[in-house]
């Protein structure tokens, strides 16, 4: 299939898959004879890992490894184990963070909102910051 065909079926952009094929994400499409790109089916399936990869917060490198590590013939399912293992820890953190975040927001937003401009410090930018 052509590269818009392939970038269809993957819900990719024609950009990305040559991105990905630039980069060794995806083996280089062999040519037509007009030397239009030409997708098979397992590239497409590469593109759906990768896309999934992606959407699991996997960057680029990730997925590169997971992928080299099933090229050798080995299932990659403990490396992913242990790799979403730390994408689950590293988003826990970031809501706790964010939450906290929050929680701080929203107390400097009641005090705003109790307050009056007119008690403004004239010698601070901002007496509720």
């Amino acid at each position: 299939m052509r590269i818009g065909e392939a970038a269809a079926a993957s819900g990719m952009t024609t950009k990305t898959l040559r991105f990905y094929e630039e980069s060794g994400l995806l083996p280089a499409a062999k040519r037509s004879s007009n030397r239009y790109r030409d997708y098979d089916h397992a590239s497409v399936t590469r593109l759906e890992f990768i896309r999934r990869g992606r959407t699991a917060g996997l960057a680029l490198a990730q997925i590169r490894e997971i992928l080299a590590i099933r090229e050798t013939g080995e299932a990659p399912c403990a490396h992913v184990h242990d790799m979403l293992a730390g994408q689950l820890a590293y988003l826990d953190n970031q809501i706790a963070e964010l939450m906290a975040l929050r929680s701080a927001v929203a107390g400097l937003h009641a005090t705003v909102a109790a307050g009056t401009p007119a008690g403004c410090d004239p010698e601070r930018i901002c007496s509720y910051l």
